[in-house]
């Protein structure tokens, strides 16, 4: 209740014109950067120093005193130090009891020390309040505005009057501070700067694995053979052909597997007969990585879009062509048109033009800015309904694509099936599911439990 209230009470800044001094312990680049956002917007600045004489470097704006001078003219002070350095607050408890200590540091590695930066700030100083805000923003972004940064601050802390105080601080500078709850939350909000891409590892990943995978698979089928069969050398496919066979095929790959972990979950929510019961953790994680995954997958068919339209540019197929028509046209023969063909090339495309066209709609709602401005309902319905939608489109293409080559001798190479009837099996497979799992008798039970329904309820 009291994270939900000081969010409301966030969003009624303070309109008073005179602000109150802030003091601000350490003169580096963030120190500073931040000084210099703090006197924009209207605060006094006061800076506490080793060195108190004035420099360059320092907004002009600003005063420099000592760190106890400093200290006793703001009841704000904002540690813009590192964690090593804290041993000279000791000195200084008894002026700053009473006071708001604002920690903005942040480790080297996660988890560096036993408790967060801040706590030890509070065991430091005890007659303090500490609140850990501001290490989640660069100096740069200060310097520049935030206008191409992000502009969320983690604030936490145990006194909520001391931290409403640092939460006006952001906002007044333009931010939007977010409540983390107690000091416990610190230890996070200091790992949050330090983690790279925490959410997208899995996803490039195996993207990479899957790409290496079909490189070696297609150069082998494509290159390799047919310099050891046909004594002919396509070793150039390597620079358009090879690509633009894998990126479709790990775009339709990770688009199923998208879909798999909500599939795979209802399945054990059936077996087991309830909602009440955590699901694996890997099944958590590959499900909390899902946007992730579609976001990748979206990049690989780019590619193959970008792919498919330089391929009328390719010597290789000029040369095919010419060739071709100079052939026939030396024999004096001609090909009929066939109705068939002519339908397979043409529903080949227009499934891969209606998948991807959705394809980049389900990634267009899930930017922030978009699936924030929809109602959970309708965010449900595009990610769902419609990107099951756009799961048979780009099935079907790829189903089509294949025609009747799935049957064709031809197409085995060392026993080997082309690469894109490989990336078949994934979405088949979550198809058929999903396919079974709307029977009604299966749907209606599904729905019963994800409502509080259980089967063999333990009191």
């Amino acid at each position: 209740m009291n994270k939900n209230s000081s969010n409301i009470m966030a969003l009624a800044p303070n309109t008073s014109n005179k602000r109150e001094t802030v003091c601000i312990f350490g003169t580096g680049d963030f120190g500073r950067a931040l000084g210099q956002k703090m006197i924009q917007s209207g605060y006094p600045v006061v800076f506490g120093s080793r060195s108190p004489q004035t420099s360059n470097l320092i907004p002009k704006e600003a005063e420099v005193l000592s760190h106890t001078e400093a200290a006793q003219k703001a009841a704000i002070i904002i540690i813009a130090i590192q964690r090593q350095h804290y041993d000279f607050l000791t000195p200084l408890a008894e002026i700053l009891r009473g006071k708001v200590l604002v920690d903005v540091s942040n480790n080297l590695k996660i988890n560096q020390y036993p408790e967060s930066n801040a706590e030890y700030l509070a065991q430091l100083v005890p007659g303090a309040k500490a609140v850990k805000a501001f290490n989640t923003v660069s100096a740069w972004a200060l310097q520049s505005g935030t206008l191409d940064a992000s502009r969320q601050v983690f604030v936490c802390g145990d006194d909520m009057e001391a931290k409403q105080m640092v939460m006006d601080i952001v906002r007044a500078l333009g931010l939007t501070p977010l409540d983390q709850g107690s000091l416990l939350a610190a230890q996070e909000i200091e790992n949050y700067p330090l983690q790279l891409f925490p959410m997208w590892k899995f996803p490039i990943f195996l993207s990479l694995g899957l790409t290496a995978f079909f490189f070696f698979y297609c150069l082998i089928r494509d290159v390799i053979y047919s310099y050891v069969y046909e004594n002919k050398d396509y070793s150039f496919f390597i620079a358009i052909s090879i690509p633009n066979r894998i990126c479709p095929v790990v775009a339709l790959i990770l688009l199923a597997l998208v879909y798999l972990p909500g599939v795979l979950a209802a399945i054990i929510q059936l077996y087991r007969g309830t909602k009440y019961s955590r699901f694996p953790d890997w099944l958590d994680k590959w499900m909390l990585c899902r946007k992730q995954l579609g976001l990748v997958a979206l990049a690989f068919a780019f590619l193959h879009v970008f792919y498919t339209l330089i391929i009328p540019i390719r010597y290789y197929v000029r040369w095919r062509t010419e060739d071709g028509i100079i052939s026939k046209a030396l024999s004096n023969k001609t090909d009929p048109f066939n109705n068939t063909n002519g339908w397979l090339s043409d529903s080949y495309l227009a499934l891969g033009i209606l998948g991807f066209f959705f394809f980049v709609l389900l990634g267009i709602t899930s930017l922030p800015s978009v699936s924030n401005s929809v109602n959970w309902r309708e965010f449900r319905f595009v990610q769902s309904k419609l990107g099951y939608l756009t799961l048979i489109l780009c099935t079907a293409h790829t189903l089509v694509y294949g025609g009747n080559r799935f049957l064709s001798p031809s197409s085995y190479r060392w026993y080997l099936p082309n690469a894109y009837m490989l990336s078949l099996i994934i979405p088949c497979i979550v198809l058929i599911l999903k396919f079974v799992l709307i029977f009604p008798c299966l749907d209606r039970q599904l729905t019963q439990i994800r409502q509080g329904w259980e089967r063999n309820p333990q009191y």
